[in-house]
């Protein structure tokens, strides 16, 4: 994986798999966009519902980009990573991902602006790639990193929603 190394002895890379995942999901809901509402035109909404899932968009984007700047730039985590720390304080209590978390509300939230039903799935399609991506890399790392402490964290804090267990 990436190497991106800021301190001698630094157990994880800075960055891990988030570019990546994060242009995954991205792509995802841009295919899912252009064959459901300009390719085939299906689940187009309109009247009442193209207010309700614009609102609804305008609001997981603005949570989204919120959970994503505490967790990528006020929670201190590169700081922990070059430590080689586990962090669990601030947003880290409430979800084992802010980033991911942010990015993935984002996402959703674009998506919601075409107002089409299919894009609810997408929400759902999106969530299954960022489960199935992070238990298989960096729930690992970490796992083998901090061993039994992380866990213990595992079973306290949900992956991607920020939610008190």
């Amino acid at each position: 994986m990436l190497k991106n190394y800021t301190k001698e002895g630094q157990k994880l890379p800075l960055f891990g798999i988030g570019p990546y995942l994060i242009a995954g999901i991205g792509l995802i809901t841009a295919v899912s966009i252009v064959l459901f509402s300009y390719v085939f035109k299906i689940g187009i909404l309109d009247g009442i519902w193209t207010r309700i899932f614009r609102t609804a968009g305008i609001l997981l984007m603005v949570s989204g980009a919120a959970v994503w700047f505490i967790g990528a730039v006020k929670s201190g985590m590169d700081e922990s990573i070059t430590e080689n720390k586990l962090k669990t304080t601030g947003i880290y209590a409430w979800t084992r991902n802010p980033m991911y978390s942010g990015w993935w509300f984002l996402v959703t939230g674009i998506s919601l602006m075409w107002h089409n039903i299919f894009m609810i799935a997408i929400f759902f399609v999106n969530w299954a790639f960022l489960t199935v991506v992070l238990i298989n890399t960096e729930e690992k790392w970490l796992a083998g990193l901090y061993g039994q402490e992380y866990l213990d964290y595992k079973k306290r804090v949900n992956r991607c929603i920020p939610l008190k267990r």
